[in-house]
């Protein structure tokens, strides 16, 4: 039976039900998976040396012809050891393995063989001996070698199954393969680009050769820097289908014909005007106008809102929603936690006082006769605005003309979240926000699909924040810049990475700070402990206490990261600074600031910091431009630990690296949106049979759409 791309890994020679289950366990399953598990690394053994001028400790790969072999067991460890002497016309030498006695059977004498491996001087004989080396044995002929006279893949292990094992089914694997397979990508762009076909692309992954008149120097940087051709042309594909899939996705979205289409006329917008509490600025000018006319147009809007902390986000997009309920519209805004979505509903509830809209809240605290009251007012569309956590996705939740979703903080939810509260309305039109900068390779990532508008101006009358940063030795002096804040009316935060002692790292915790800051530091304040672990009620309770300038000091862990407003907070302590990603910090500095007077935020780290640490500080000190830092933390970090925890509908590439492939992720996104305007302009085809790859691929890699 020939092998195909779709052939199941149970159906190669050699892999059987239990190594079936380890490849699975690695997300194999079929000929494609395996030959898409890439090597890590590569090392080179193809420089060959006679036996008799290797010297010990030294990487060495030799060949010869096996003299003598012979098997003992060691007295004390009962250690089974097969050893050969393999030589040469300069000179021999032993090789040992240990516990393979099956190896009397592989070295024969008389055969010819490679060894790759560490020569060693041997402590009892003093002469030169490789231990367990790499092996491969000529068979004669122009045969290929594997493992050893070649550069080599080294493959991370896959249960019990070795770097050895692997390599050695992918070459087989890519012996029985046709040489013609189907190809994914245009002919035109594997043209232009200068690709290599498929099977020759995923030959060179695994077992490279630099092309005639390469250096092998040369040839070897561009493999650990994934810039061969083969390399990139797989780049290439995986970001060319990933940007198709998203691009159909948002034309699929805009072809769909929404029943709504709604007005702005002038009652609306003086309603809009009533609630500004400031004069907007010049972008949030242009980015309401951008949401406007998705909103009066005959498509169904989904845009992406990112700006900088403290950039008005807020205030578009509840104007935005102002717009939906003048046209008989209720709206959803959905926050990932309850104390954001708490403030939001105190903010909302007081920007529209005047307005006579009713507006409900929604959480998981919300019980009994009360929730029963705000799903049925939500139900009969007598609540117009309704503001709250995941509580409002959950089955019980009925809306009777949803016409605007709203989600606050869009990376915390994932895919199917978002689309749950979406599927609450007959297509919505939704906006998403995020307070957390995001570079523009990521944003083509994580929301190709959706318009994106960015706030690049900040409103007027925002306080400057300056950033300092503090050692140990530094402590008592920032109490007295503390104390004196105090004294001024104002309040302050104090944050710590962690809530208790850890035995793994030398944290003070914020439990013990909190009662010394209280008892021995600032008497005089209330000092109040705040942390992931207290019951919502309780965190909402000190939430609104602090707003009422009731609390002075809140220490806290990060769970003031996002989104809360104090305006009476001038000054934050960070804690052990050095443990918190850019953006992170960015976050929370974002937290003061708020209010009539300038922020100060004061960076308390260890005096000796890693080389990554201090580039973070110093990149934090020097900046207040949050696209800047992300950009900075997106590098630093890498696009999987971004946002401080891993994405739901972060994708998980296999070759590619959205940090480090950014051009080829913009030429990938051009060339996706070429060839579906090329497709819905001349194509008779379905988009099953002119995309045959893509819904496949999508499935197999992401299950986020079905495209």
């Amino acid at each position: 039976m020939p092998v195909t791309l779709e052939t199941s890994v149970q159906e190669i020679k050699g892999v059987g039900p239990r190594r079936a289950e380890m490849l699975a366990g690695a997300n194999i399953h079929t000929v494609e998976d395996f030959l898409k598990y890439k090597p890590f690394r590569y090392e080179d053994r193809t420089d060959l040396r006679p036996i008799g001028e290797i010297e010990p400790d030294q990487v060495v790969v030799i060949e010869g012809q096996v003299s003598i072999t012979g098997r003992y067991t060691t007295p004390m460890k009962r250690m089974r050891i097969f050893e050969m002497v393999l030589k040469d016309d300069s000179g021999s030498v032993k090789a040992k393995f240990f516990n393979q006695p099956y190896l009397g059977q592989v070295f024969q004498r008389g055969k010819t063989v490679i060894l790759y491996g560490i020569p060693r001087v041997d402590e009892y004989s003093q002469g030169i001996s490789m231990i367990n080396p790499e092996y491969e044995i000529l068979a004669g002929g122009s045969d290929e070698t594997v493992h050893c006279g070649r550069i080599v893949p080294i493959y991370r292990k896959i249960g019990r199954l070795t770097t050895r094992t692997l390599r050695k089914f992918i070459f087989q694997l890519l012996a029985d393969l046709p040489d013609q397979l189907d190809e994914p990508l245009p002919t035109s762009v594997v043209r232009q680009y200068k690709f290599p076909d498929r099977k020759s692309a995923i030959e060179e992954i695994h077992f490279p050769s630099p092309a005639a008149g390469v250096s092998k120097e040369a040839y070897l940087k561009e493999l650990a820097l994934n810039q061969t051709m083969a390399q990139q042309r797989f780049i290439f594909e995986e970001l060319y289908l990933f940007q198709l899939g998203l691009q159909l996705i948002k034309k699929q979205r805009e072809n769909r014909s929404k029943k709504r289409c709604m007005r702005m006329g002038k009652g609306v917008q003086a309603r809009m005007r009533s609630i500004l509490p400031f004069q907007p600025t010049s972008a949030q000018v242009r980015v309401l106008k951008e949401i406007g006319d998705d909103l009066c147009s005959s498509r169904v809007m989904n845009r992406l809102l990112q700006g900088d902390v403290g950039s008005g986000k807020t205030i578009v997009a509840l104007q935005a929603m102002v717009i939906a309920i003048e046209n008989g519209y209720q709206t959803a805004l959905m926050a990932p936690t309850e104390i954001l979505a708490e403030q939001h509903y105190h903010t909302v509830c007081q920007l529209l006082s005047g307005t006579g809209y009713r507006i409900a809240f929604l959480s998981s605290s919300v019980k009994g006769k009360g929730r029963e009251s705000v799903l049925g007012h939500i139900r009969s569309g007598k609540t117009n605005l309704i503001i709250g956590t995941h509580a409002l996705i959950q089955k019980g939740v009925q809306f009777k003309n949803l016409g605007l979703v709203v989600i606050d903080e869009q990376h915390r939810f994932g895919v199917l979240q978002r689309s749950k509260l979406i599927s609450k309305g007959d297509l919505p039109e939704t906006l998403v926000m995020t307070a957390t900068p995001i570079p523009r390779s990521l944003a083509l990532t994580l929301y190709g699909d959706l318009d994106v508008s960015i706030l690049d101006e900040m409103p007027p009358g925002r306080q400057p924040v300056r950033t300092i940063v503090k050692g140990e030795r530094n402590r008592e002096e920032v109490y007295a810049c503390v104390h004196r804040e105090l004294k001024e009316g104002r309040q302050a935060f104090v944050v710590y990475p962690l809530i208790e002692e850890s035995e793994k790292v030398d944290l003070r915790a914020a439990t013990e700070m909190a009662k010394h800051l209280q008892k021995e530091v600032f008497p005089d304040s209330t000092v109040v402990l705040m942390h992931g672990r207290l019951k919502v009620e309780e965190k909402g309770r000190l939430m609104r206490k602090f707003r009422a300038g009731e609390i002075q000091v809140l220490v806290s862990t990060t769970v003031i990261e996002v989104g809360i407003d104090i305006p009476g907070a001038s000054l934050m302590v960070i804690e052990h600074a050095e443990r918190f990603g850019l953006s992170q910090l960015h976050q929370l500095r974002g937290r003061i600031g708020r209010g009539q007077h300038p922020g100060l935020c004061i960076l308390m780290t260890e005096d000796l910091r890693s080389q990554q640490a201090d580039e973070r500080i110093n990149i934090l000190c020097q900046t207040q431009d949050g696209f800047k830092i992300a950009e900075r933390d997106l590098e630093i970090r890498g696009p999987g630990e971004f946002f401080g925890t891993r994405q739901s509908g972060m994708p998980e590439f296999l070759f590619a690296n959205i940090v480090r492939d950014r051009k080829l992720l913009e030429l990938a996104r051009q060339e996706a949106k070429r060839h579906l305007r090329h497709y819905l302009k001349s194509s008779a085809l379905s988009p099953q049979e002119e995309f045959p790859w893509l819904d496949k691929w999508w499935r197999q890699r992401y299950g986020l759409y079905q495209v």
